[in-house]
């Protein structure tokens, strides 16, 4: 299996080191032919006008979208908004995903924090995954067929922060920012899925 990871901008590193650990083949991608022969494809966290304007810069927002016909994709934090189909403001987005996305809903770098999640479609969903939040975003709508993998609990409320649709998976946290590969191994799954 080789996963790629968008490298424009963002903490795509991490994600590359946590893949290796877990024996998977990788590559930045940073041109549309680094596409060829991808599996999957994870957007990492960074800034999502940043990351959105460099693809248009690229020429990859065509490729992207058409890579997504066929392949998972997993959207973290900025990677999220970017692939989602609505976040209120004008900026390059690929709109592949049936959500709609308030960024920096938690606030600024300073409100940053981290939050023990339970996971139902993990393994070990007992075992709380320690959520790392930075500028987050919250989804805050979910269209048809996609489903809900975590919340997090506001009072009487519940935020959305990871959900999929068939081949789309997106979290408004940061898995790739701690030693817990759960996350990872979830979209791994996907991709094997087809």
């Amino acid at each position: 299996m080789n996963i790629g990871v968008l490298a424009l901008q963002g903490d795509f590193a991490e994600h590359l080191v946590m893949l290796r650990h877990l024996g998977v083949e990788t590559r930045e991608v940073r041109l549309p032919s680094h596409l060829d022969g991808l599996h999957g494809l994870i957007i990492p966290g960074g800034e999502s006008t940043t990351i959105g304007k460099l693809a248009v810069t690229y020429d990859l927002i065509r490729p992207l979208r058409t890579f997504a016909q066929e392949h998972a994709i997993w959207g973290t934090c900025a990677g999220a908004i970017f692939i989602a189909k609505e976040v209120y403001r004008d900026q390059p987005l690929l709109k592949l995903m049936n959500i709609s996305i308030q960024r920096n809903a938690f606030g600024r770098q300073v409100n940053s924090f981290v939050h023990e999640l339970l996971v139902p479609a993990l393994e070990q969903p007992e075992r709380p995954f320690r959520a790392v939040f930075i500028r987050a975003p919250i989804i805050e709508n979910i269209g048809q067929n996609v489903s809900v993998i975590a919340e997090l609990s506001n009072g009487n409320n519940s935020i959305i922060v990871s959900a999929r649709e068939n081949r789309f998976f997106a979290t408004s946290f940061h898995p790739e920012l701690t030693k817990d590969d759960r996350f990872h191994r979830y979209f791994l799954e996907m991709v094997e899925e087809g």
